[in-house]
């Protein structure tokens, strides 16, 4: 038995049962939230007994979770999350930070965040006998849809427009998904995934239409908070602290369907109405200057997401209109954070800087973070003493061609010493 109550439209507020598959309010159309037995889990768990599972994964979190524990122990299922929040320390003190944490997702199994959705999409597949799972994608969701669907042998199909880089499309051919190529936009690839879900009786993983993925996104909320208590623990000796979760001032996050960034309000919700965390932490959206209809309607204080025409290097939040654009506005409006836009070359920038100064190789969605909190620090919207977290959402050989943008290129020498010598920096000959 889970804590499993049922879905909640987000727009109406009319309440569902826990159906084995229902995408969106059947009423207005609009995404549908999870709805947990809070009481029951506040009963039967603990921040403490989650630290005491010892489990390094998001399952550490199943009671927290709508699904049941997935099958396939070992495979790389149940390798996903727990990934690394570090301090770079540098780039902090370049910005006049004293608390400043990154959070690493392209440690994931397939290199990106959407492994924590596909992980629990595939395991409430399973428990629901669905044949095959599909989704559209850019690329990272599909690859994470493929490798958890391959770790439990569930056939997936993916969908992608064409021109979604060749390294994301070469993970969804070795993982041995179907993979469908559409001469089309990503949007159009959205679209047609639902129709052959409803045609061919598929089980549909799409972001911001399946409530479920909202579910596996949120699992990072969760770690954040209990990283956060488990660090402040150690600097501080001193005594227990009062609540062992921690949650950050501010969290940024790159914006384009809206499915991560609402996944991770609904976490830090469901932590702070179980009061395991005192306050929400004001939630931050970055997205590219060339596919920001999130952050036109966050401006104009509009109720409703008016598609554009995306175009951006920062590929995997390249959406003309997010689907889940209306709860990533009420996860901005609620916890009274905001909406900024980058440039790409300022995302270019920010893959650089992340690898030339902490080693960090982030893709250019992953880096659009990290160019937001910068143009944040200049406008002066973050306090120097905030703990603040970014959200890094993807591994950079997801998409080299970026990289290599953002890198330059090698120099080319004769096979000398003296050819060596005139080729280094200044001050490289030590």
């Amino acid at each position: 038995m889970t804590a499993f109550l049922g879905y909640r439209c987000h727009r109406c507020g009319r309440d569902y049962p826990p159906a084995d598959v229902f995408y969106t309010c059947p009423d207005d159309g609009a995404n549908l939230d999870v709805r947990l037995d809070l009481e029951r889990i506040r009963a039967t768990t603990s921040p403490q007994a989650i630290a005491a599972s010892g489990e390094p994964s998001i399952w550490r979190y199943l009671p927290l979770l709508p699904v049941g524990t997935p099958g396939h122990v070992g495979t790389p299922l149940w390798a996903v999350g727990w990934t690394p929040l570090f301090t770079p320390r540098r780039l902090a003190a370049t910005l006049g930070l004293t608390q400043l944490w990154m959070k690493d997702d392209g440690r994931n199994p397939t290199a990106s965040f959407k492994d924590r959705a596909s992980a629990v999409v595939v395991a409430r597949a399973q428990e629901i006998g669905a044949g095959t799972v599909v989704t559209a994608s850019t690329g990272n969701a599909g690859a994470a849809l493929a490798g958890m669907a391959a770790a439990a042998g569930q056939p997936a199909v993916i969908l992608a427009p064409r021109t979604a880089p060749p390294a994301k499309v070469a993970q969804l051919l070795i993982f041995g998904a179907t993979v469908l190529l559409v001469e089309g936009t990503y949007d159009q690839a959205f679209d047609l995934t639902i129709e052959a879900a409803a045609a061919l009786g598929w089980y549909c993983r799409n972001t911001g239409y399946n409530p479920f993925t909202a579910e596996g996104k949120k699992t990072a909320a969760f770690e954040i908070c209990e990283q956060l208590g488990v660090a402040a623990r150690a600097k501080d000796r001193s005594g227990p602290s009062p609540l062992p979760w921690i949650p950050p001032d501010v969290v940024f996050v790159s914006v384009g369907d809206g499915n991560i960034i609402s996944g991770l309000h609904k976490g830090f919700r469901d932590l702070l109405e179980l009061e395991w965390i005192p306050r929400m932490p004001r939630l931050v959206g970055i997205q590219a200057e060339g596919s920001a209809a999130v952050y036109q309607a966050f401006i104009a204080g509009a109720n409703e997401i008016s598609p554009v025409r995306a175009e951006t290097i920062a590929d995997s939040i390249s959406v003309d209109l997010p689907r889940d654009g209306l709860r990533a506005l009420r996860a901005v409006r609620e916890s009274g954070g905001t909406l900024l836009t980058v440039g790409d070359r300022a995302i270019l920038n920010a893959i650089a800087e992340l690898g030339r100064v902490e080693g960090v190789f982030a893709e250019p969605a992953a880096a659009t973070a990290y160019a937001g909190l910068v143009e944040a620090v200049h406008r002066r919207l973050v306090d120097p003493e905030e703990r603040v977290v970014v959200m890094l959402t993807g591994s950079g050989l997801k998409d080299v061609r970026a990289a290599m943008q953002a890198a330059g290129e090698a120099t080319v020498i004769e096979p000398s010493l003296a050819a060596l010598r005139r080729a280094l920096p200044p001050g490289r000959t030590a």
